[in-house]
């Protein structure tokens, strides 16, 4: 049998070049996408740019409505001595701000719009984060409006000492995460899977590792007074402890798990006075146990002033009592 002839090519019929190859089908984002873009569009439109100026120059940052009626919360270091300035949202409405008060020891401040702006936030408990959680932050980095990054919660419970010149300042419990800031993301959001709001963004500590002012308890009391008085009467003791675990030996004892290791002592400060070390672990101040920064924290406010404060400390494997009395916080510690 001769085998059948091959037949010849046929030109392709030409296209209408008005018909499309259909487009893919949209794919379902994965969970962690989900989660990260619904925080993104629930808070970026909440997130202002802010412009201060100070002397002769120009500073920039971020800021978080947080009322129904016009109040911003950003870091102290954001709007520093300026009495006001401008700031701008996501949709292009700007508007001027008063800066209602500041608390450089927590680095918050609380500025007020004289327009109108985004409904506000819902403020979260930074106290039940725990280290591995997704968190997303929201501010204007590098005057880039809007940006969005994300990352984990990679340490809770740090100590943030700062100096300028002479001056000494302490923030305590802040919250370590590996989510990208920079420049502009100070007074930023950063926020739960939920789109809460559990910490202000307030400094870029190295690649990879930024930091944020915790929201919860005692912050809430000291963006109260701001509102309420403009200032935070604070008392200061001058340590820098960062939370560790209580050597295995002494935990049944003592019945506490946790206490806080002094890192660092402000020289001339009542802690240094009452004789508190480098090394040091507090484990009491007042009596009552302590675990995490924020233990001290609670106790630094105006009541604690001028009022003896009773502290033990775990030394060279001995319990040391000593006595400390906080001094009120000044513009030298401030």
């Amino acid at each position: 049998m001769s085998p059948e002839p091959i037949p010849e090519p046929r030109d392709a019929e030409p296209r209408d070049p008005e018909i499309r190859d259909p487009e893919p089908s949209a794919q379902p984002l994965d969970a962690y996408s989900q989660a990260v873009s619904a925080v993104a569009r629930e808070l970026t439109p909440r997130v202002a740019s802010l412009r201060v100026r100070q002397r002769s120059r120009e500073g920039s940052g971020s800021a978080v409505t947080f009322t129904d009626d016009g109040f911003l919360l950003t870091n102290a270091h954001v709007v520093g001595g300026a009495r006001g300035g401008q700031a701008a949202f996501a949709d292009g409405t700007t508007t001027s701000f008063t800066v209602v008060g500041t608390d450089p020891l927590s680095d918050l401040a609380v500025v007020r719009a004289d327009g109108g702006t985004p409904g506000p936030v819902t403020l979260g408990d930074s106290d039940g984060l725990v280290v591995g959680q997704l968190v997303v932050a929201v501010g204007n980095p590098l005057g880039l409006a809007g940006s969005v990054t994300a990352g984990v919660v990679s340490a809770l419970g740090r100590s943030l000492p700062t100096r300028s010149g002479n001056a000494v300042r302490v923030i305590e419990d802040v919250i370590q995460t590996d989510a990208a800031l920079n420049p502009g993301n100070s007074g930023g959001a950063l926020a739960d899977s939920r789109g809460h709001v559990v910490g202000i963004n307030t400094a870029v500590a190295g690649i990879g590792l930024g930091l944020a002012v915790p929201i919860n308890s005692t912050s809430r009391r000291i963006i109260g007074a701001l509102m309420r008085d403009g200032r935070v009467r604070r008392a200061f003791l001058g340590l820098v402890a960062n939370p560790v675990p209580v050597p295995a030996a002494l935990r049944d004892r003592l019945g506490q798990h946790d206490a806080l290791r002094v890192a660092d002592v402000v020289p001339g400060s009542p802690a240094a006075s009452a004789g508190l070390r480098r090394g040091d672990l507090v484990l009491t101040a007042g009596g009552v146990p302590v675990s995490q920064a924020q233990s001290l924290q609670r106790l630094m406010f105006a009541e604690a002033i001028g009022r003896p404060l009773q502290i033990t400390v775990l030394r060279n494997g001995a319990m040391v009592d000593v006595i400390a009395e906080p001094t009120e916080l000044d513009a030298e510690h401030a």
